[in-house]
Parts: C-alpha cells; sequence; structure tokens
C-alpha cells in the first residue's frame, strides 16, 4: 500500500502528491513535452514567417501574427507549470504566482479563441463579399480586431482572478476544498457560466454563423458555375473547408472543458481535478493545431517553412521572395 506524500510536509490541509508510478509520471512528462515543444515550434515558425517576408505583411496575416503569439506564449510560459502541476499534482511556486499563471492563462487562450472567432469574420469579408472587402477589413480594423483580443480576456482574466470574483458565492466551498500547495482554478455558478459565456461561447457562436454564412453562399454559388470565376469558386470552397476544420479542432478541443467549468457548480464541485487538468490539456492542443492547420491548407506557410529551416532566410534576397500569388 502507497503511503500518500503531502505537497507541504509542514502545513496542515496540504494537497496530496499523486500516487503514480515513476513509469507513468515519466511517460506523462514526455508526452506533456512533446506538446509543449510542438506548440512553440509551429507557432514560431508562423510569427517568424510573417514578420519575416514582405509578402506576408497583409492585415489578414497581422491577425494570424497575433493569435500565433497567443498561442506561443500559451506553449512557453503556462504549459510548463501546467505540466508539473499535472503530473505532481503539486504547486511548487507559490500563491501570488498561482494567480499570475491561472489569470495568464485564462487570458491567453480566451485571446486566442477571440483571434479564431476575428479570423471567420475576415475570411467572410474576404470570400463572401469581395468587392468591398478592403474597404471593410482595413489596418485599423484588424489593429481594433486585435486590441479588442488582448484587451478584453486580459481584464477579463485578472480581474476574475485578482479580485476573486470567480468565488464569489461559494467562498464557503473553496475554503473547505481548498488546500495548501496546490493552484487550480475554480469558478462559482454564477461566474462559470460567465466565464463560459465571455471565453467560449460568445466567440464559438461568431464562428459557427460565419462559417454556416460561407458554406450556404459557396453551395448556393456553386450551383451557377457560370455566374463566377473557376478561382472564386476555389476560393469559396477552400475558405469554407478551412473554416470547417478550424471549427472542428475547436470545438473538440474547448467544448469538454467549458462544458465542464460550466456544470460543475451545479454538480456540487464534484468533477476531480485530475479531470479537469486533462480537460485543460485537451484545450491546449487547440493552440498546437491552429499552425498545422495553416501548414495544410496556406502554400505560403509551407514554402515560408522550407525557407526558415534551410536557412535561406538568412539571405536578404529570400525577405522580398514570393512566396504565393495572393495572400489575401
Amino acid at each position: 500500500m502507497k503511503v500518500m506524500q503531502p505537497c507541504c510536509e509542514s502545513v496542515n490541509g496540504s494537497c496530496i502528491k499523486s500516487s503514480w508510478s515513476n513509469s507513468i509520471r515519466i511517460s506523462m512528462y514526455i508526452f506533456m513535452v512533446c506538446i509543449i515543444l510542438s506548440t512553440v515550434f509551429g507557432n514560431l515558425m508562423v510569427i517568424i514567417s510573417i514578420s519575416h517576408f514582405k509578402q506576408l505583411h497583409t492585415p489578414t496575416n497581422f491577425l494570424i501574427l497575433s493569435m500565433a503569439t497567443a498561442d506561443f506564449l500559451l506553449g512557453f510560459l503556462i504549459m510548463p507549470c501546467s505540466m508539473v502541476r499535472s503530473v505532481e499534482h503539486c504547486w511548487y511556486f507559490g500563491d501570488f504566482f498561482c494567480k499570475i499563471h491561472t489569470s495568464m492563462d485564462i487570458m491567453l487562450s480566451t485571446a486566442s479563441i477571440f483571434h479564431l472567432s476575428f479570423i471567420s469574420i475576415d475570411r467572410y469579408y474576404a470570400v463572401c463579399d469581395p468587392l468591398r472587402y478592403k474597404s471593410k477589413i482595413n489596418t485599423f480594423v484588424i489593429l481594433v480586431m486585435i486590441f479588442i483580443s488582448w484587451t478584453v480576456p486580459a481584464g477579463f482574466a485578472f480581474g476574475m482572478i485578482f479580485l476573486e470574483l470567480n468565488l464569489l458565492g461559494a467562498e464557503e466551498i473553496y475554503n473547505h476544498i481548498h488546500c495548501a500547495g496546490g493552484c487550480f482554478v475554480f469558478f462559482s455558478e454564477t461566474s462559470g457560466v460567465v466565464a463560459s459565456i465571455v471565453s467560449f461561447y460568445i466567440p464559438g457562436f461568431v464562428m459557427l454563423y460565419v462559417y454556416r454564412k460561407i458554406y450556404s453562399i459557396a453551395k448556393r454559388h456553386a450551383r451557377s458555375i457560370e455566374a463566377i470565376s473557376q478561382k472564386k469558386r476555389y476560393e469559396m470552397k477552400k475558405a469554407a473547408k478551412t473554416l470547417s476544420v478550424v471549427m472542428l479542432g475547436f470545438l473538440i478541443c474547448w467544448f469538454p472543458c467549458f462544458f465542464a467549468i460550466l456544470i460543475d457548480p451545479f454538480l456540487n464541485f464534484s468533477t476531480p481535478v485530475p479531470l479537469f487538468d486533462a480537460l485543460s490539456w485537451l484545450g491546449y492542443l487547440n493552440s498546437l493545431c491552429n499552425p498545422l492547420i495553416y501548414g495544410f491548407f496556406y502554400p505560403w506557410f509551407r514554402k515560408a517553412f522550407k525557407y526558415i529551416v534551410t536557412g535561406k532566410i538568412f539571405n536578404s534576397h529570400f525577405r522580398t521572395a514570393k512566396l504565393c500569388v495572393d495572400t489575401q
């Protein structure tokens, strides 16, 4: 029989360390390190590609660059600490840094989701209203989208955690289940509903609505082949397929986590912390999926990636290289 070890041996009411065998713990560390490195590397490639190559300096790509930055920071700053917490079931970095980590976790995850929502709006106008696209989605509009994608999640996340708004109405329950040496996100009934709506359901509804509009327009135009050019039909089909993959990946990765956040307070907070951890890591996978989607659907990313890994970006000539016919 294994003896339960406390996270803080000198403190009463300490959290208990995980009782997994060393082989399981090592396997978990290897798996999570692979996710972290893939997330950091993939999004770093997007950041370098758009920042370095002049042809990719378009308003739309700056929105993608901003989202890749959020995903990169999530992988570089948040996931390593979450990995230790998930494997060890202990938090070794102090209570204040727990609040910083939790706030940035919520902020960066929400920022990534907000960017996905705004990118779907940008694609809608690019594909379904191309004649007025540049007048509607200009540099100023993209900057506003980026500003909202960062400031709203930051204000929401840090305000909720540091003002302890997430505990409203459930302080006694939190004090009962809280243990020393732990760091887990806790939401009351009200804050769980608000967090789910702000971080997931509103941007998710926007993405779903836009996807359905693009799909219906593409399907309608496909019936009148003579009405549009072959290139236009291809762009609509590509946009619909891309958004469908983005939407599917988004729902698979994030819906279980936010559904658990939403219903857990109504289930008397009975969801095990390790399950919440697992669902959080499923959500993190969305930040890994985003650059993979670009690599699969966008030729400019594959070409830029080739230039980067072969070291050609150090040649100033390739900074102005033509990566694609159209970057809109």
